[in-house]
């Protein structure tokens, strides 16, 4: 542990360990790198200093602060958990571990993080920095789920109860920055003298790297629908990807049939709203983690509605775009419409 007290990350959710620090990072932290996660981290805080503070917020609210960070189930989750924390365990963890674990979006990595940092439970937290950490030390090329016993068994015949979160953290700060994998400093790492693949030629060979598939493109058509100075917008269903996000009325098509008629029939279809479009705006493409986009928005106005406000729809000003939370996607759109102009 001598290496870890001389050389750990200075991070913000280790300054000390309150469970509610830890358990919001470890969320952030899934999925998303750490340079990412630190502002957010410091801004949430700062608006919800407590698990009772989020409990008592609102999702939409929560969900515009988390704008940017992506993966935003991981909010709704926490949003859920915390009100179960405030309400059935008075803001503190769980006695027994299977009930933080029964929690919204809380899986074995995170609840052993969580227990083990917070709660010196001695029990191994296994991420990929661990993963790839262990596979060098045993010389694993195959993550078989044998190979993956094998790494949690050797993390847990030396964890101990003195300082389990410190020894989690140390094998994660060891595969971020002397481990890593795409290269190995092997010769200034604390524990190269237990480690088989150190003596091998290329070490960054273990384990094997899974080749990446290529992404499927899909096609989105969307709408700037205007009714004098306001535009549609729609919130996604919350248990449904970017759930709780507002977004343009949008439709996936064929590439081979994304004519604009699709759109004015899903328009009408959906929100019984007659429209007329006059001309396309712009297409941008984004990508995410399983797939990537094609986003064609076309300018239109309203002709007939029978819409109001309701909490899934809402016609709102360019100068409103603040109050809501809205995907990268949409933004992209947003910043096109602002320097060209959005021409209602």
């Amino acid at each position: 542990m001598e290496w870890y007290d001389q050389n750990k990350r200075d991070l913000p959710w280790r300054k000390n360990k309150n469970i509610y620090h830890v358990f919001l990072s470890e969320v952030m932290l899934q999925q998303t790198k750490v340079k990412a996660v630190i502002p957010y981290f410091n801004r949430w805080l700062n608006k919800y200093p407590t698990i009772e503070s989020v409990a008592l917020s609102n999702l939409e609210e929560l969900l515009k602060l988390w704008e940017g960070l992506g993966y935003y189930s991981r909010c709704v989750n926490f949003y859920k958990s915390c009100i179960i924390l405030y309400s059935k365990y008075n803001s503190d963890l769980p006695e027994e571990q299977n009930d933080f674990l029964a929690l919204p979006g809380v899986g074995k990595y995170i609840s052993a993080a969580v227990y083990s940092i917070a709660r010196n439970v001695a029990i191994p937290a296994i991420d990929s920095n661990v993963i790839r950490v262990l596979s060098r030390i045993l010389i694993i090329r195959n993550l078989t789920p044998y190979n993956k016993k094998r790494i949690y068994r050797t993390v847990n015949q030396f964890i101990n109860e003195t300082r389990p979160g410190d020894i989690n953290q140390a094998l994660m700060d060891l595969g971020s920055s002397i481990c890593t994998p795409i290269k190995t400093e092997c010769s200034i790492c604390p524990i190269s003298q237990f480690c088989k693949a150190s003596k091998t030629l290329a070490p960054i060979r273990y384990p094997i790297k899974k080749p990446r598939r290529s992404k499927l493109l899909k096609h989105f058509i969307a709408g700037l629908i205007w009714n004098e100075n306001s535009f549609l917008i729609v919130k996604r269903p919350i248990n449904k990807m970017l759930g709780g996000l507002w977004e343009f009325p949008n439709i996936e098509v064929d590439i081979n049939s994304a004519d604009h008629m699709l759109l004015f029939k899903y328009i009408k279809n959906t929100f019984n709203i007659q429209i007329s479009i006059t001309n396309k705006i712009t297409t941008i493409n984004h990508s995410y983690s399983h797939f990537d986009i094609s986003l064609t928005l076309y300018n239109s106005n309203i002709l007939k509605s029978g819409i109001i406000n309701t909490i899934d729809h809402c016609w709102i000003e360019p100068k409103d775009i603040d109050n809501y939370p809205f995907s990268k996607s949409n933004h992209k759109l947003f910043n096109i419409l602002n320097t060209n102009g959005w021409n209602n």
